[in-house]
């Protein structure tokens, strides 16, 4: 299952212009981070075409840890003139590649969206497992949010519209929540072996692009968690 969430929206007819592309394109949750009132006599109802009937009244408000805790989060942002380094925003999809990208996952996916004027911050972004970004004009990169979304959503037609036209794969993708656990184990492996403190960040960055890439098996997760658990503890006892 693909949800979308939009994190922040300033904009109501935002709303119900992503409300209405996901009735378009065969998606049916949608999920709201701070959003703004949704008056069914406003905008958001206004540009929502058919989904004002069913998608844009059952919306969720949801925090952003719970989309990270119960989601393969992928963030859609813009990527400025930056160095690829930069391991916030880069490695990134593009949307065309981005339905091959999730195909093989087989816990929900949530696509996420941010504000209409700065986007998703960077301790946002951070924190999902993928990036995806619209290819544009370096002169002028950022998208309207409705737009940003209706490109994104038209991509993914094959996983919603078409998905019953894929086999079924054999691998199976660990629960968001195992992962995060990984992650955490992780973070205890780094402060476990004294690394340095301005780089765990970036570093955590890193493994969790890493992870969202590779989309580990639920055994694999356990396996690798199991492993840092064990290496933190010798390297714990040896320093006592």
């Amino acid at each position: 299952m693909i949800a979308v969430a939009v994190v922040d929206a300033e904009t109501p007819g935002n709303v119900g212009t992503i409300a209405r592309s996901m009735k378009n394109f065969g998606l049916s949750e949608l999920l709201l981070v701070d959003p703004p009132e949704l008056d069914p006599d406003g905008e958001a109802y206004g540009f929502a075409g058919q989904a004002r009937e069913d998608i844009l009244p059952a919306a969720r408000t949801v925090s952003f840890d719970h989309l990270v805790e119960h989601y393969h989060t992928v963030a859609c942002t813009a990527v400025p003139n930056e160095d690829a380094n930069n391991h916030v925003r880069y490695p990134a999809v593009t949307p065309s590649d981005l339905a091959a990208s999730l195909q093989d996952v087989d816990g929900d996916v949530c696509v996420v969206f941010g504000r209409e004027r700065v986007g998703l911050y960077n301790d946002e972004l951070a924190r999902c497992d993928e990036i995806c970004s619209i290819p544009a004009s370096a002169d002028y990169p950022v998208l309207n949010l409705g737009q940003a979304a209706t490109i994104v959503l038209y991509e993914l037609r094959e996983l919603t519209v078409e998905r019953n036209q894929h086999p079924d794969s054999l691998h199976t993708t660990a629960e968001a929540a195992a992962v995060e656990g990984l992650h955490d184990e992780f973070g205890r492996f780094l402060d476990a072996i004294e690394h340095t403190e301005e780089k765990q960040a970036k570093t955590r960055r890193m493994f969790r692009r890493l992870l969202g890439r590779a989309r580990p098996t639920g055994r694999e997760t356990r396996t690798m968690r199991g492993l840092l658990r064990q290496a933190r503890q010798r390297i714990e006892r040896g320093s006592d």
